[in-house]
């Protein structure tokens, strides 16, 4: 179970623990002092007021109060001696002199079986005795002896203990931070090179491994045989990669020759057939075509894979999205496709820029029925970017795969977008090979919305084509 104390960091939790564990010592190690150092105090209160008791026993009588005092036995009067009061009485109790002083209770007219004891009465510490005169007459004398400054003395060796506790506390806490401090800093400069090499992806950097043969140097040995494993991992995994790359990239490249011409002897074939046998012909030349795309989309993504620069110049994205909805025209399917593009300057590959977006529009023609608007939008924004967007209010996309969209070969309802799930693979590599980005906002209320958002460009010269765009615009329209 976690604790408050287990939510602090190690360094304040020591300092905690070990100034914590100070404290309690020293609350009971200064209980124990100001307990016996109080007892101590009292009992010698005690033996003084005793001790100055007996002293008057002795050396108060008739004979010296008349000559000390100048008064004599009728008129006795209390009086104080040594700082404490004196009180005389009978030995039934019965106050023998005129009292003008504080009360110090009824007098013990008989000692008790230990001796006489010490009693607290009004804040004074009482004794009585019972001195026997050479007359033969006896009298109790009462001694009393104000307690305030042994109540001072005990209220400053609580003070003193206490601020000694604190501060014993502060200075152990003080320590224990230093300790920690000092014990935390090797993994500090571990925890700050593991930062490091998560921020850079660079397992071969070297982890600072501390002086002391301790369990810390251990840790640092640990973590630096763990990178080299996952170095060298990544390095198999790689060059896996690599040549599967380089696999892919050939025999894209490779099966594209053979395909353009079969292509050529379908068309040929389907032109010189009739009936059944030019439907068959047709119906091979649309697979050989999507076979076509999807090997031009692999290659695609084979020289994305290995940071291929994709071929640039300056283009106009405005006529890019004309041209993909002119070519998509045949294949809209009743949907209502509509164009509000203007000039969008940016320098890239018009093949693959096209290709976003005929991927973009395909994709909302697939995905949405019969009878939905679609709407690809080019502008200039303020911030200089160039801004792609191709919006529908079909039904949305299922909350299932819309965090997995750009992932390669992902399928939603129905017949993937583009060639077999690379539609939107595609958009996503191109993109951020022209240093752009991608995104996708879709409920079921108001639809899809992609963003696709590129580096502008305002050149000299860019190749205005207004006239051609508006003819494209209008046969897309049509």
């Amino acid at each position: 179970m976690r604790t408050p104390l287990s939510r602090l960091p190690i360094r304040l939790r020591l300092a905690v623990s070990v100034s914590g564990v100070t404290f309690l010592m020293l609350v009971v190690f200064g209980m124990a002092v100001r307990d016996l150092t109080a007892h101590r105090l009292r009992s010698n209160f005690d033996s003084q007021v005793i001790a100055q008791a007996g002293n008057l026993a002795s050396d108060v009588h008739p004979e010296f109060a008349s000559r000390t005092l100048g008064i004599s036995n009728a008129n006795l009067a209390d009086f104080e001696i040594g700082g404490g009061a004196v009180r005389m009485y009978d030995l039934d109790g019965t106050p023998a002199t005129s009292s003008s002083g504080p009360y110090l209770g009824s007098p013990t007219p008989d000692p008790p079986p230990n001796g006489y004891r010490a009693d607290t009465v009004n804040g004074y510490r009482v004794v009585t005795e019972a001195p026997v005169y050479q007359n033969g007459d006896s009298l109790l004398i009462q001694y009393g002896l104000s307690t305030a400054p042994l109540n001072s003395d005990i209220a400053n060796l609580d003070l003193l203990v206490l601020l000694g506790v604190l501060a014993g506390t502060a200075l152990a806490f003080g320590a224990g931070w230093l300790v920690a401090q000092r014990a935390i800093m090797p993994i500090a400069e571990l925890t700050a090179a593991a930062s490091e090499i998560e921020r850079t992806g660079d397992p071969t950097r070297t982890l600072p491994e501390p002086t002391a043969d301790d369990e810390v140097a251990e840790l640092s040995r640990t973590l630096a045989t763990m990178l080299t494993s996952l170095n060298d991992a990544r390095a198999r995994t790689e060059s896996a990669l690599d040549r599967q790359r380089l696999f892919v990239a050939d025999a894209s490249h490779e099966l594209r020759t053979p395909l353009t011409s079969v292509l050529a002897n379908l068309e040929l074939l389907e032109d010189t057939l009739d009936g059944p046998e030019r439907e068959l012909a047709r119906s091979a030349l649309r697979s050989t075509q999507r076979m076509r795309r999807l090997v031009a989309d692999l290659l695609l993504l084979a020289r994305s894979d290995v940071k291929h620069p994709p071929s640039s110049g300056p283009l106009d994205l405005a006529d890019r999205v004309v041209a993909a909805a002119s070519e998509l025209e045949p294949t809209t399917d009743n949907h209502v496709l509509t164009l509000d593009v203007e000039p969008t300057p940016l320098v890239g590959s018009a093949d693959d820029l096209q290709r976003v977006a005929i991927n973009l529009i395909e994709n909302a023609i697939r995905h949405t029925p019969p009878g939905t608007h679609i709407t690809a939008t080019t502008r200039l924004r303020r911030d200089g970017q160039a801004e792609l967007t191709v919006a529908d209010d079909g039904p949305g996309i299922p909350p299932a795969i819309r965090d997995h969209l750009f992932e390669r070969f992902v399928r939603g309802g129905g017949e993937s977008s583009g060639s077999f799930g690379l539609g939107l693979a595609i958009v996503e590599a191109v993109t951020q090979a022209h240093g752009g980005t991608v995104t996708v906002k879709s409920t079921r209320r108001t639809g899809t919305r992609f963003t696709v958002r590129l580096p502008a460009h305002t050149p000299a010269a860019v190749p205005a084509a207004q006239d051609e765009r508006e003819a494209l615009a209008a046969s897309a329209a049509s």
